[in-house]
């Protein structure tokens, strides 16, 4: 993501192996609904990625025309993932009484709203107060999507869909710089996000008017309690709570690394004017392939293995960005985005094989770690790169992905202590 899991459980899966799939009255590849439910969660994700991260590409545009710095105008993109990350826990529980598509149609129309006064921010400290209504906004759709999938789809489609869900937030926040960049470049930074709003909306309707009604959604129960002790259950199971950390320390490297890249390549020896610089986003495109591929990596190289590849590529990305190549800067942007999008498929996709019950709290705790580690990313790799220069954001980046392979090596080795303890159990 860019996103997104669920956390479909294990008793789903198991009694879905138990029924013939001809009985399986959920949504599968080739089967009536699945590409309206697909395309319908694509646009979704476009919408989500395209408005969070809307200013991101133009900070050094929003720099210049509020008089701030680049931390400061990094909070523009801060607020929004922090707002996300705030909420994303209480609107699962909403999603849990009202419905995962209601939720997620009440989300876009609030966001989309909301962004199209965000041109018409006074000062910084009026854009980052709607940036964050907008980011809380926005926390309706990541947990309800993946929840919505987990109950909708059969289980050995899911890591499939939620890749195409994930391809979505790649291609949203890929298309919203790219617009934004040349927008800004002839008219303005305020004109760039104004058409971002127009989009969101376009994005909104079609996907109300194509997402299948649900058939498989049980109401659960709102009661403070009942939620607290849902969350407490996940947080006490320490492979959810890795995979949790996992997801905050790909989104730090991901973070950083773009709300920073701006400043970098509008500075010498680039020097790049903002149209060409909002086409760097280009890249990703990288990060749709390789996050609605996650189900085929996972299937040759493992979970573990799949993240080991996701680090070791994000890691060989932040070493080529250091050149004063733009070929090589661009090679190891692209390198960064492959990593960070399959990384972050497996590592969501991998919280529904591991949570038992409140599979939308299960998402929702995910959500809310992956962008807390946005907003972290964001906000750190800007005082890096104001303190060290680019070499201190690539630093904060090798920093969290020691991290990500650190509590993958710890997880194989929980899992090999477990399978010598009782091999009946291990898995």
């Amino acid at each position: 993501m860019p996103s997104a899991s669920t956390g479909a459980s294990t008793t789903v899966v198991a009694s879905a192996a138990a029924v013939p799939a001809s009985a399986d009255s959920r949504l599968a590849p080739g089967g009536p609904g699945y590409r309206r439910m697909s395309f319908a969660l694509f646009l979704a994700g476009v919408a989500t990625f395209a408005l969070l991260y809307s200013t991101q590409a133009l900070l050094p545009l929003i720099s210049t025309d509020l008089g701030v710095t680049a931390s400061q105008a990094s909070w523009t993109v801060s607020a929004a993932t922090g707002g996300l990350a705030l909420f994303v826990l209480p609107m699962s529980a909403l999603s849990e009484r009202y419905g995962r598509r209601t939720l997620m149609t009440a989300s876009l129309v609030v966001a989309v709203a909301v962004g199209l006064l965000v041109p018409f921010a006074p000062s910084i400290g009026a854009l980052v107060a709607l940036r964050a209504v907008q980011g809380a906004a926005l926390a309706g759709l990541p947990a309800s999507a993946t929840a919505y999938l987990a109950e909708e789809v059969r289980p050995k489609a899911l890591i499939t869909a939620i890749g195409l869900f994930v391809a979505g937030n790649s291609v949203g926040g890929m298309s919203g710089r790219v617009i934004t960049g040349w927008v800004a470049q002839e008219w303005g930074w305020r004109i760039a996000v104004a058409t971002i709003g127009v989009i969101a909306v376009a994005c909104a309707v079609a996907f109300r008017l194509l997402l299948p009604a649900p058939r498989h959604f049980t109401p659960g129960s709102p009661r403070p309690r009942a939620l607290v002790r849902t969350v407490r259950g996940h947080l006490a199971n320490p492979l959810l709570c890795r995979l949790y950390a996992i997801g905050a320390l790909f989104m730090m490297v991901f973070g950083g690394v773009y709300t920073v890249i701006g400043y970098r390549l509008t500075d010498a020896p680039f020097s790049l004017p903002q149209g060409v610089i909002g086409s760097i986003f280009l890249v990703y495109l990288v990060g749709t392939v390789s996050a609605s591929t996650a189900g085929r990596l996972v299937d040759r190289l493992g979970r573990r293995g799949s993240l080991y590849l996701a680090g070791g590529t994000t890691t060989a990305g932040l070493l080529l960005s250091l050149a004063d190549s733009l070929p090589l800067v661009l090679l190891g942007l692209v390198l960064i985005t492959a990593g960070f999008f399959a990384g972050h498929a497996v590592a969501s996709s991998s919280v529904s094989h591991t949570a038992k019950e409140g599979r939308a709290q299960a998402s929702a705790l995910y959500q809310s770690a992956y962008y807390i580690g946005s907003s972290a990313g964001s906000t750190l790799g800007a005082v890096a790169f104001h303190s060290g220069g680019w070499g201190g954001t690539v630093v904060l980046g090798l920093l969290a992905v020691l991290g990500v392979v650190s509590i993958t090596l710890f997880g194989s080795h929980a899992a090999r202590t477990r399978a010598a303890r009782n091999p009946v159990l291990a898995h």
